[in-house]
């Protein structure tokens, strides 16, 4: 009698399925660098790895899709570049640093990280609010996953992803514009 195939453990699959997914992963990282500034410290391939080493780090976790692991590291993605806006913030703020006149590319690095910290905190609102609908904007706006994509991530019907994507988007635009 043949003994079965023994399986993967969730934290052995991780790796096969970074590897299977790393050119949708790199197009995702491009999105959110494409929201920085130029000069930012990280790069395509950078954001993929970090974001690699956080979902890594994690225990006990199933890997159930394609779609799930692209949502989840488009999470790690968004949270490892609030950490550097986050940083960068604190010093504009002096943090022991001396002042230097600002020239237009380095205010418009600053009100960009501005701009990222205010979306993170209108979708923190949001995800009080809902759930749901924060993950929707996560996977749709930070992912650049499909309706479809999404639907299946987060084990939804592609109705309801649309749905709760208009009902983010108008939140969002109340709560970020004047």
């Amino acid at each position: 009698m043949d003994s079965p195939i023994p399986t993967p453990s969730a934290h052995e699959a991780l790796p096969d399925l970074f590897t299977a997914t790393y050119e949708a992963l790199r197009r995702v990282a491009h999105r959110h660098l494409r929201q920085e500034t130029t000069g930012h410290t990280l790069n395509t391939t950078g954001l993929v790895h970090e974001a690699y080493l956080e979902l890594a780090a994690l225990e006990h976790i199933r890997w159930p899709s394609r779609a799930y692991v692209l949502s989840a590291a488009s999470q790690a993605m968004r949270r490892i570049l609030i950490d550097y806006a986050v940083a960068r913030r604190a010093q504009k703020r002096g943090s022991g640093v001396v002042a230097v006149p600002l020239d237009d590319a380095v205010a418009l690095a600053v009100s960009r990280s501005d701009d990222l910290l205010a979306l993170d905190e209108a979708l923190e609102r949001l995800g009080a609010r809902n759930a749901r609908t924060a993950r929707v904007v996560e996977c749709r706006f930070y992912g650049g996953m499909s309706v479809d994509e999404t639907a299946e991530a987060l084990e939804l019907s592609t109705a309801t992803v649309k749905r709760e994507w208009a009902v983010a988007r108008a939140f969002l635009n109340r709560e970020l514009l004047p």
